[in-house]
C-alpha cells in the first residue's frame, strides 16, 4: 500500500472537514430529503432529486477523505532535527539570481497543495529540485521558460 505524505497542518485539516461532514452536512441533507418525501410525488420534486445528489456528493467527500487520511504518512517537521537542509514540510525562501525576487513557499502534499497559500506540491518541479539542498545553495529549476536559478535564503523548520 502506497502512503502519501501529508503534514500535520493538512491532517487536521482533513479530520475537521470530515468531522463537519458527518456531524452537520450529513444531517442536514437527510433532513432535506426526509421533507422533500413528505411534499410527496417523488419524481417531479425538484427539491428532493436536489437533496438526493446532494447527498451523493457528500459521501462522495467523506468517502475520499477516508482513503487520504488512512493511507497518510503524517509528518511534523516541527519535530525534525533542524539541518538547513529542504525536506517535506518546511518553508523555503528563495530569491531568483537574476531579478533578485524573493518567494516563499511551504513544501507539501499533493492534497494540500495550493499556490494562492504559497504552498507547493513536494512532486512539483520547484519542489523536486530543491529538496535535499541547504541554505546559501544555488539551485536551477527548468521551468517553460527555461532553467531559471533560485538561491536558497533560509529553510524554516514550522
Amino acid at each position: 500500500m502506497q502512503r502519501y505524505p501529508m503534514t500535520k497542518q493538512g491532517h487536521d485539516a482533513l479530520q475537521a472537514e470530515l468531522q463537519h461532514l458527518k456531524s452537520v452536512e450529513r444531517p442536514r441533507i437527510s433532513a432535506a430529503i426526509a421533507e422533500a418525501r413528505a411534499h410527496g410525488d417523488l419524481k417531479e420534486n425538484a427539491e428532493y432529486h436536489a437533496a438526493r445528489e446532494q447527498q451523493g456528493f457528500v459521501e462522495g467527500r467523506i468517502q475520499d477523505i477516508e482513503g487520504k487520511l488512512s493511507n497518510a504518512q503524517v509528518i511534523d517537521v516541527t519535530a525534525m532535527p533542524r539541518t538547513g537542509k529542504v525536506i517535506f514540510g518546511v518553508t523555503v525562501d528563495i530569491v531568483n539570481v537574476d531579478t533578485d525576487e524573493t518567494k516563499t513557499y511551504q513544501i507539501v502534499g499533493d492534497d494540500e497543495a495550493d499556490i494562492k497559500a504559497n504552498k507547493i506540491s513536494v512532486n512539483s518541479p520547484i519542489a523536486r529540485g530543491l529538496i535535499g539542498k541547504e541554505e546559501g545553495d544555488v539551485v536551477g529549476i527548468q521551468t517553460p521558460a527555461g532553467v531559471v536559478e533560485y538561491e536558497i535564503v533560509e529553510v524554516r523548520y514550522e
